[in-house]
């Protein structure tokens, strides 16, 4: 991080998480790409999987020595100017979508997150879970009819009860998140039209800075 000039470059942390999973991220394609000569298949999560962007050292060492080595957030003694944080002491509705093969959010971990939010009687917090991992089971359009997804309004203590309990159902998790929202925040806005406010309309989407290369 010193040698690039005090970040975490955005290629380092992605190739953290392709190693995650080598065999699906980095082997693959040694062996399609390189070894048998092929055209890598145009993928277009994969253009996502490859937007990373680059983080502070400081901002890197604090989120791994607190959040993951110290596990500070989850017990409860997390300070952030000067602020003491309890997720327990959050109130407001809370959806939390896991993926049964998410590989940077293990779905028990989001899991344990949930219970955490709901520990000091906070009833608004759903946790669901999605087929597929970390991007394909969040982008997964309804129409697409993939996949799968599992529902259970309450919070047992452990993650295997849960699944005892919930309910599957085909196809995408999206309706189900819709009819969430419209629950806890009944009613529809219509859409903003860019230039309507008072900030003027720079250039059309998706704007130049996508074509600015580090």
């Amino acid at each position: 991080m010193d040698a690039a000039g005090g970040v975490l470059e955005g290629r380092a942390m992605a190739t953290t998480f392709n190693m995650l999973r080598s065999n699906d991220l980095i082997w693959s394609f040694v062996i399609d790409n390189y070894l048998k000569g092929k055209d890598p298949a145009r993928f277009d999560l994969l253009f996502w999987n490859s937007d990373a962007t680059r983080m502070p050292k400081n901002v890197h060492l604090f989120y791994l020595r607190e959040f993951y080595q110290n596990n500070r957030l989850a017990k409860g003694e997390m300070v952030i100017d000067g602020e003491a944080l309890d997720l327990g002491d959050v109130n407001i509705p809370i959806f939390m979508q896991a993926g049964e093969t998410d590989h940077i959010a293990p779905h028990n971990s989001v899991f344990r997150t949930a219970r955490l939010f709901a520990s000091k009687g906070n009833d608004k917090v759903q946790y669901m879970l999605a087929g597929s991992g970390h991007i394909a089971g969040v982008v997964n359009h309804p129409d697409k009819h993939k996949y799968h997804h599992s529902v259970n309004v309450g919070l047992p203590a452990t993650l295997d009860e849960w699944k005892a309990s919930a309910e599957r159902a085909p196809g995408s998790w999206w309706p189900h998140w819709i009819n969430w929202l419209d629950h806890v925040s009944p009613g529809k806005v219509k859409a903003r039209t860019p230039g309507d406010g008072k900030l003027k309309v720079i250039e059309d989407a998706p704007g130049s800075y996508v074509k600015v290369k580090a």
